[in-house]
């Protein structure tokens, strides 16, 4: 069934949705919101009827058509709009960014408000018909959680903005690094030449640190094995840490890693989604202890899985049979002793879904590397 925009649905938005003024964005850029983007046109001044909620705005500007029209870096922000709010950024040449300062501008606010009418031919409306695929890539993500994994320059860029660790003001400084005026002799000697670069402070994104001791302090060596086996203790300290109140604030982060490489091209998020997504599914005890968050991360996934791009896809699931391998330990773990009927019976669900989508066997053996024992006929040797 396709999405279209029921007319008292239209009337409503128009009457309580979000605006957005973007203005001098230079035609041929590219901009979306949610998961829906365009090239913009040379009337473009904005996005209209946009319900209100968390959004993420997007857009990547673009070198011009003598300069061979390459499409430059992602740059996205998550937004959380008020009904009949209207939010006005001008585009800045020099930064190729928006710049959201009218927004504090009453004044200015008010005048666009009182201009709409004339505005609105040259806003484009809402695509509604990706607004239920996004509400469930976002369903358990809040503003605070946003903001919380945001970086604090409020931008989420596909590519890092790094600067030299030292910055070489002083002829010392540079004196004292290696020459670069012979030939290298090897790659490593190649590598260590170059400089050491550091993100830029306030650029990074705030995700939640995954433990990396998986064991409680003063752990015996049969505890630790354990523990090693079952992250649940690693998986409690992350939620006590930074999801106290609000465990099920977990899945947000999740899905706002998700976005974030499925949308905003930002690697890290990729790799922070698969560490999240195997700290959760090695964790058996939390399996018994935290139903609600279980049966959450199954429609989390239901949804994400069914939207990830082929050449990515094919990255998750070849790269060390991570998905497979990391989906069959979910199953076998849940499926165990003292799981919630109701969790256990909604996974045998998902498992069933996804074998029948994806032709993935999830009670094969996949540790094809395994040694084998091999009997030997009696009186044969190996030397």
């Amino acid at each position: 069934m396709t999405d279209y925009l029921d007319p008292d649905v239209a009337l409503r938005l128009f009457e309580e949705g979000a605006t957005l003024v973007l203005l001098g964005v230079p035609r041929g850029t590219e901009l979306g919101i949610d998961c829906k983007s365009w090239q913009v046109g040379p009337r473009f001044r904005g996005v209209k009827m946009i319900p209100p909620g968390l959004h993420f705005l997007h857009f990547s500007s673009v070198n011009l058509p003598s300069c061979g029209s390459e499409i430059g870096p992602k740059t996205g922000l998550f937004l959380s709009l008020k009904p009949r709010e209207i939010l006005v950024a001008n585009w800045d040449p020099k930064t190729e960014d928006l710049d959201f300062s009218d927004s504090k501008n009453e004044e200015e606010v008010s005048r666009i408000r009182a201009s709409l009418q004339e505005l609105d031919p040259y806003l484009g409306p809402y695509p509604y018909e990706v607004m239920r695929k996004w509400v469930s890539f976002t369903d358990h993500l809040s503003e605070e959680v946003a903001n919380n994994l945001q970086p604090l320059s409020g931008r989420i860029c596909a590519f890092s903005d790094v600067i030299p660790e030292v910055e070489f003001r002083h002829t010392k400084d540079r004196a004292e690094q290696p020459r670069n005026d012979t030939a290298c002799q090897s790659m490593k000697e190649g590598l260590d030449r170059l400089p050491r670069m550091k993100q830029r402070e306030g650029t990074e994104l705030r995700f939640s640190d995954i433990p990396k001791k998986t064991y409680p302090p003063g752990a015996t060596p049969a505890e630790i094995t354990q523990w090693s086996l079952d992250l649940s203790y690693a998986l409690e300290t992350l939620l006590e840490k930074n999801h106290k109140l609000q465990p099920l604030n977990l899945l947000g982060e999740l899905q706002f890693a998700f976005v974030c490489f499925l949308i905003g091209n930002v690697y890290e998020g990729f790799e922070h989604w698969k560490r999240l997504l195997a700290l959760l599914c090695r964790s058996e005890g939390a399996m018994r202890k935290h139903k609600e968050l279980y049966l959450g991360l199954i429609t989390v996934l239901y949804h994400q899985l069914g939207e990830i791009p082929p050449d990515f896809f094919v990255d998750i699931v070849s790269q060390d049979n991570f998905l497979t391998s990391t989906l069959q330990d979910f199953f076998q773990f849940i499926s165990g002793p003292g799981v919630d009927g109701a969790l256990r019976k909604r996974a045998e669900k998902f498992k069933a879904h996804l074998t029948k989508k994806f032709c993935w066997d999830f009670d094969a053996d996949l540790d094809d590397c395994a040694p084998v024992v091999v009997e030997l006929p009696e009186g044969v040797t190996v030397d």
